[in-house]
């Protein structure tokens, strides 16, 4: 149980409403609506409780009101907050601040076959795929690994990117759609999701469905430690014309990152939401944000101030948002991933999000009450 005014307990800052940056300029009916759906998404499964402390238990009463309650327009969301949550500054224990980058939903064109032009595949989970926690772990076995193949002689190391992308699956009919660009494919995987614009006019949705289990490399991080792109210049953007600009080095720079991702099709239920992410609801674009999923628990609500980042509406970022993904990347208790939404707009308003950040989260009052 998180008690705010305990030692043990230092990342937790407790502060008043007024005290989070433009809390009553927010428009905060848009957080309602996506921590609604989490609300609704609970009623099937409950979420795991992350090792901070805000847990499920406490945030469940909230998820009932919500589903409950009729609420109409700003000022009802943000009592609806207020009534339930009392914020605390999350303190990033190195540098005071937290950090923020932005991910999307990728559009591109696609083929359901593959073709002379349309020749990089997106597979789905191969069968000898294994999911790996304690009960099953061999020993020795690097504890980072949730996944592993399943062998004759046991689980072992699944096949890392290189190794899948030079034919190790291939003749299984894993294939759900190809696309012409590997850079594409590339960051499609690094997103976790992407819309299909298929040739025959349909359009299809793919998202997570599991990993080799390998760790994420940026090979953004790669490209400045050469000094091939100046860190004031760093972006997706500036990656995605490095790779167009070097064709003969960009696949083996790609193969540096070995986790490789599997997918699954999803339904396009909404076209104005995201895909469906880790806390099994669409994202909101401005309002889900990825969290560690170790330390926090789907459906917290966060407010985030970036003062320096002006890339949603022009104006400084202060939002209330919604835990509901989260990435491999995303480690850290005041660090969050933004969806920006879907299609080449959102790209680009993510690949430039690199911002410091402070983060409140919003703790149920019932825990904050307890630990007085």
């Amino acid at each position: 149980m998180l008690r705010a005014h305990d030692d043990a307990f230092p990342l937790f800052k407790p502060v008043a409403f007024t005290n989070c940056p433009g809390w009553g300029d927010d428009s905060q009916l848009e957080a309602f609506r996506a921590f609604e759906r989490s609300a609704v998404r609970v009623l099937e499964k409950p979420y795991k409780s992350g090792s901070l402390g805000i847990s499920f238990e406490a945030l469940a009463p909230i998820f009932t009101d919500s589903r409950e309650t009729l609420i109409e327009n700003d000022d009802q969301a943000r009592s609806f907050f207020e009534k339930w949550f009392l914020p605390a500054r999350l303190e990033n224990p190195e540098t005071g601040h937290g950090f923020v980058t932005g991910f999307y939903e990728p559009e591109v064109v696609a083929s359901p076959v593959r073709t002379e032009r349309f020749a990089i595949p997106f597979l789905s989970r191969p069968t000898d795929l294994v999911d790996v926690d304690e009960s099953n772990r061999p020993e020795g076995f690097d504890p980072y690994f949730a996944f592993a193949r399943r062998t004759s002689d046991g689980l072992i190391e699944y096949f890392d990117r290189r190794a899948i992308e030079s034919g190790a699956l291939d003749g299984q009919n894993l294939e759900i759609a190809f696309v012409e660009n590997p850079v594409d494919a590339f960051f499609i995987h690094v997103q976790g999701a992407a819309r299909l614009k298929m040739i025959d006019g349909h359009l299809r949705r793919i998202t997570y469905a599991a990993k080799t289990g390998h760790r994420f490399t940026g090979i953004g991080r790669i490209l400045l430690d050469r000094g091939e792109i100046a860190p004031e210049n760093m972006s997706m953007q500036s990656i995605r014309q490095w790779l167009a600009g070097h064709p003969g080095e960009a696949q083996d720079l790609m193969w540096n990152n070995r986790s490789y991702i599997f997918f699954r099709e999803a339904v396009v239920e909404d076209e104005g939401l995201g895909p469906l992410a880790a806390a099994k609801v669409p994202l909101s674009a401005g309002r889900s944000m990825a969290v560690d999923r170790l330390l926090h628990t789907f459906g917290t609500p966060f407010y985030v101030s970036a003062p320096s980042l002006t890339a949603f509406g022009g104006k400084a970022f202060a939002r209330l948002m919604i835990a509901q993904d989260t990435g491999s990347a995303i480690v850290g208790p005041a660090r969050g991933d933004l969806f920006a939404g879907s299609g080449d707009a959102a790209g680009d308003i993510a690949g430039g999000i690199s911002h410091a950040a402070d983060f409140y989260a919003l703790v149920p009052r019932s825990l904050l009450a307890a630990s007085e």
